[in-house]
């Protein structure tokens, strides 16, 4: 697909993610903007008559309660940025329902954890919920639940959060807003930065110098690529620009930097969620015949390949599988327990017991990283 067919595609997306990062959303002194939120639903609201459904991704939650907790400054330590977090969730939460409103619009507030997304049954509660959210003419705002979430339960930053997200609810398009217009090869400020429009591989990317997130978000420019890539892999092709270019975005889309996808290459949902999102409860070991077996695509981990086992798991559970030199090979939906898989590690099939002679990981229950954008 050309880039202007793309665009055009992400213009008429009929399902779309909205991102909008922290300094979008606030002021110098870290208070919710009212203005800025309104000029976002404005554009929000614009698409949505058109035609879409919008679900917006909000970060801002713990900058939202720097200013009613009268600090100067980014928490550092996990309980006051719970604390700021739950303050600013409700500031955050006024200050979206009081934009909306103005349209005869009710929101609904989406809070998750890491914890929501790796249990597949909880992943599933998520979509149901923002699914009948939408259903009833309500605007999902969703947001990482930082008054609950530890470093351990983290999606890392809201990027990612969305990406998870668009995948989650099957997106047509999601667009990443912030305070840059694009992807630049180098800072934007350096003289002869340019303008990146367009990344359909990795190849795009090899002379970028992305940066890390600023003085109020967690998410840079490398976490944006980032997120924008595992969109993509996941069949989401991405727009990524700056919320000041909100309304030109959600119109004709001919701004900022837009991330191809690759079909021949796209995952199936629970492929993506199992390597992406998922929890995993154990490790397998392998050789590097058994690694360049399941790394080819459509081969089945059998017991021979397996080196080792780490954790507790049960069947059915997720493992993350590695190979000799503890390189991620993938993930996978394991068939035997921890314990009985000890006892079959390095066999051929034929030399163990029959209730034993079945894949170790299916194929259709095995997704590699090999693949990767």
């Amino acid at each position: 697909m050309e880039e202007q067919d793309l665009r055009r595609h992400i213009a008429a997306a009929k399902r779309v993610v909205v991102k909008i990062g922290t300094s979008s959303l606030v002021d110098a002194d870290f208070s919710v903007s009212q203005d800025k939120i309104d000029a976002i639903v404005d554009a929000v609201e614009a698409r949505m008559s058109a035609g879409s459904d919008v679900i917006v991704v909000s970060s801002g939650a713990i900058a939202a309660g720097m200013a009613p907790l009268g600090l100067s400054a980014r928490p550092r330590d996990l309980a006051t940025k719970q604390a700021a977090a739950a303050v600013g969730q409700v500031h955050l939460a006024q200050s979206w329902g009081r934009s909306f409103a103005r349209y005869g619009r009710t929101v609904g507030q989406v809070l998750l954890t890491q914890a929501d997304a790796g249990q597949r049954e909880r992943a599933r509660n998520a979509q149901r919920t923002i699914d009948k959210l939408r259903q009833l003419g309500t605007v999902p705002i969703v947001n990482e639940n930082d008054t609950v979430a530890t470093t351990e339960m983290r999606f890392g930053d809201n990027d990612r959060l969305s990406a998870i997200v668009s995948t989650l609810v099957s997106a047509d398009a999601l667009y990443l807003l912030s305070d840059v217009d694009g992807l630049y090869d180098r800072n934007p400020s350096d003289p002869g930065a340019r303008l990146i429009t367009e990344v359909r591989s990795g190849k795009d990317l090899e002379d970028v110098a992305a940066g890390d997130g600023g003085e109020l978000g967690t998410g840079g420019m490398a976490a944006k690529v980032s997120a924008a890539r595992l969109a993509a892999r996941g069949g989401v092709p991405v727009l990524l620009t700056s919320a000041s270019e909100i309304a030109r975005a959600l119109d004709a889309a001919d701004t900022g930097t837009v991330f191809h996808t690759r079909p021949a290459s796209k995952l199936s949902a629970w492929k993506f969620w199992a390597l992406y999102a998922a929890d995993a409860e154990g490790v397998l070991r392998l050789d590097e015949g058994a690694v360049r077996a399941v790394t080819r695509g459509g081969t089945s981990l059998l017991a021979v390949g397996i080196t080792a086992v780490e954790g507790d798991f049960h069947a059915g559970d997720i493992v993350e599988i590695l190979g000799p030199d503890s390189a991620p090979v993938g993930r996978g939906e394991v068939a035997y327990d921890a314990a009985e898989l000890a006892t079959m590690l390095g066999k051929n099939t034929r030399d163990l017991e029959p209730h034993q002679r079945r894949a170790v990981v299916h194929a259709d229950y095995l997704s590699n990283y090999a693949t990767r954008l």
